[in-house]
């Protein structure tokens, strides 16, 4: 409204200024009755006028424009662009995940953006590559802030998730990390995830091992040096105490040292377990499953989301992986109809099957958008305004998504949704 106002501001004194140009003009006769100097006069007057027509033209062509950009004004108002800005690793060895996410959030943008957008806006997604790494992250960030980001979609991973939050914090802009597990990618006011937090899957995994009795003696594997598998260790053990199984080895190892893990599974094996519970990202657990295999050692393995992506890691034979079990909320091969959708339409587009970060990043999407339409954001709001209002709808909205039915949040950013776990049959993910 305010730039409607002063375009139509700008149109009246450049009216008024053609129409003093005008009465300017119209005196210039002398009216002299020298012949000469009437001569004179007469091209003079010629002179003004062509000079008279050209600042015509040029007011009337400026009154247009201002016109114009009254009414883009009023369009902007009630449409514009809604611009999302999403960060995760595109390049190296997680861009598994990146991929996966960056593909299932543009899906649920074309989608959103077919049937109407969001409140008459158009959706647009930047989704910037940073590695896996906190600096580059923050420099994918920078980069959306230059495009105009209103919202952040991501990061990805925890660590980087971290340490954009700590900027989005700083310039009040909502964030929501589709997969981002660590507890303190949360922990600023505007942050909230959609995924499980690394405490809550330690828990989780836990409950499920008991209560479906598989396991009675169990072995940890865990990367010490990692957030992520540490978190959900420390959450595991404690919850495990309650449980009708005992934890009977628990072996650590660092980012400096995961390539031999001869030493952790000896000692599950001596302790007689008979499962094994591995936090940690797929590259490691591939490298485990074929140890265990090659050292005769024949068990059961359970993992969370950070397993996912294990039947696509280059020169490791995906038989290995036969009966490994993961909590996961999404299963490729469930039958409702929203996952068969979303996975008819991201195998066409993208020709593989989606994995859990795929669907993570789908209801991110949705989320934001269920959020945005209870806070009634439109384009023109300053992305103070847009955090401040989709904090509070974050808090009052439900999500049916593709990872979990009734998903709601608290203040603290946290979702709540029931936890479930799949099984690798045939190479394929299979509800448990």
């Amino acid at each position: 409204m305010k730039k409607r106002m002063l375009s139509l501001v700008l149109a009246g004194v450049m009216t008024a200024a053609l129409l003093t140009g005008c009465g300017g003009s119209a005196g210039t006769d002398a009216g002299s009755a020298d012949g000469a100097a009437q001569e004179s006069a007469e091209t003079e007057e010629t002179t003004d006028a062509a000079e008279e027509t050209e600042a015509a033209d040029e007011a009337a062509g400026d009154e247009a424009a201002a016109e114009d950009g009254a009414a883009q004004a009023d369009g902007d108002s009630a449409g514009g662009t809604f611009k999302i800005g999403g960060i995760g690793p595109l390049t190296g060895s997680n861009a598994v995940y990146g991929i996966a996410a960056m593909n299932g959030s543009q899906i649920a943008v074309d989608e959103i953006n077919a049937a109407g957008g969001i409140n008459g806006m158009t959706v647009e997604l930047n989704f910037q590559d940073d590695e896996t790494d906190s600096e580059k992250s923050v420099n994918a960030y920078n980069a959306l802030k230059d495009w105009g980001v209103q919202v952040i979609d991501g990061c990805v991973t925890s660590a980087c998730s971290i340490a954009v939050s700590a900027k989005t914090a700083e310039d009040q802009i909502f964030q929501l990390t589709p997969s981002g597990s660590a507890v303190d990618c949360v922990a600023t006011p505007n942050a909230f995830r959609v995924c499980f937090s690394d405490p809550n899957q330690g828990a989780a995994s836990a409950q499920y091992i008991g209560d479906h009795s598989l396991a009675t003696k169990v072995a940890v594997i865990y990367d010490s040096s990692d957030v992520y598998s540490s978190g959900i260790y420390e959450k595991f053990a404690a919850e495990a105490e309650s449980q009708p199984f005992e934890v009977v080895t628990a072996g650590a190892f660092t980012a400096d040292n995961k390539t031999d893990f001869s030493v952790q599974l000896q000692q599950a094996k001596d302790a007689g377990a008979d499962l094994v519970f591995l936090p940690i990202y797929y590259n490691e657990a591939a490298l485990i499953l074929k140890q265990a295999s090659d050292m005769g050692f024949s068990v059961k393995f359970f993992g969370c989301d950070g397993l996912d992506g294990i039947l696509g890691v280059k020169n490791f034979d995906a038989s290995l992986t036969e009966g490994v079990m993961l909590l996961t909320p999404f299963a490729a091969d469930a039958t409702d109809d929203l996952t068969v959708k979303f996975v008819t339409t991201y195998k066409e587009k993208f020709n593989e099957t989606p994995n859990q970060f795929a669907a993570d990043g789908y209801d991110a999407i949705y989320t934001i958008k269920a959020a945005a339409e209870k806070a009634g954001i439109t384009a023109d709001m300053s992305n103070e305004e847009i955090c401040a209002a989709m904090q509070t709808a974050m808090t009052e909205i439900t999500v049916d998504g593709l990872t979990g039915e009734g998903i709601t949040w608290d203040a603290s950013g946290e979702p709540t949704k029931e936890p479930k776990a799949v099984v690798i049959k045939d190479g394929v993910y299979t509800a448990m």
